[in-house]
This record gives structure tokens, sequence and C-alpha cells, in this order.
């Protein structure tokens, strides 16, 4: 059995979690999120827990089903309580970013600005070299922000463009000066 899989999932005061027809709904305080599960599954809520059982006879794609259908159903419940936090670090000379209303201004060093436009349900704030992306949806602001820090990626040399606050970047020797 599925190490994750088995594992319930608690339910926190404010959400509610309904699974009908392969759709799976989510809703909570900071919004309302669904999906569809696989058939593979099936979602049972007693109470204030929630577990991810296998539908199927226990094949392999029931087996790999199981495991994610709870990670999914887990991200889903934490986004609409707590939500999720992205931030990103802007490196270099001149480089800067602007967030106004549903777009993302970047001014990475090109000829002309970059406008990334931010879905909905995904808020971004912009103090000095910092973008801080915030969403309910795990899965759809990881993309934004991978969309984000590849307009311009870290480079090895002097560590210029944007990257994952988090992130390390080796850093190279460059050229040796002729002699």
């Amino acid at each position: 059995m599925s190490r994750v899989g088995k594992k319930p999932i608690e339910i926190p005061k404010g959400v509610s979690i309904s699974a009908d027809a392969g759709e799976l709904r989510v809703k909570g305080p900071r919004g309302e999120l669904s999906r569809r599960i696989p058939p593979d599954v099936k979602i049972i809520v007693d109470g204030a827990s929630a577990v991810v059982e296998r539908a199927g006879s226990g094949g392999r794609r029931s087996r790999a089903m199981h495991g994610l259908g709870r990670a999914l159903l887990q991200n889903m419940v934490t986004g609409v309580s707590d939500g999720f936090t992205r931030t990103l670090e802007i490196n270099g000379v001149g480089y800067r970013a602007d967030a106004r209303g549903g777009v993302l201004a970047l001014l990475l060093g090109h000829s002309h600005p970059i406008e990334v436009l931010l879905p909905t349900g995904i808020s971004a704030k912009v103090e000095k070299n910092i973008i801080t992306l915030q969403s309910a949806d795990r899965e759809q602001l990881g993309q934004l922000a991978a969309v984000v820090r590849a307009q311009r990626g870290p480079e090895p040399y002097k560590g210029k463009g944007i990257k994952y606050t988090e992130e390390t970047i080796r850093r190279k020797v460059g050229k040796a000066g002729a002699a």
C-alpha cells in the first residue's frame, strides 16, 4: 500500500470537500478549487478527515494514482485554507519588475519590457528586487514562477537574472586575463 496514500488528510475548520462524478471540489476561505480525480481512486470524507482509497483491484496504475490522488487533495486543502507563496529574486544592474493590475512587467536588459499576464487567482507583489507570487492553486503557481524565471534565468558568471530565493547558483570562474 502507498505510504503517502494511506495517510488521512485533516480538514481544517471552514473547508469543505465534495467528490462526485469524478470531480473533486474543495471550498475554503481563500477560494474554491476543483479538479478531475482519477477513476482508480475514491475519496471518503468523514468528519474532520478525508481518506483516499483505491477503487480498483490494486493494479500498477491504481497503486500509482493512490499516492498522487492523496497528494493532490492535500495540496488543494492547504491551498484553500492557508495558500501558497513563491518568491523570486532579481539580480542585475537595471533589472527590475513592476506588478500592476493583472500584469507583471519585467525590465531585464532587453530592448523592450516583458509583460507576463497573471492568471486569475494569482496575485503578485514587488518590493525592490523581490517578486512574491501568491495563490491557492499550487500547480498553477509553480508554473507561473517557472515562466517568470525563464524570462532571464540566472547566469553562472555574475549571477545576473531571476532566481528562486531559496535557490543557490553555482558560480564559475571567468576567463583568465591575458598576461
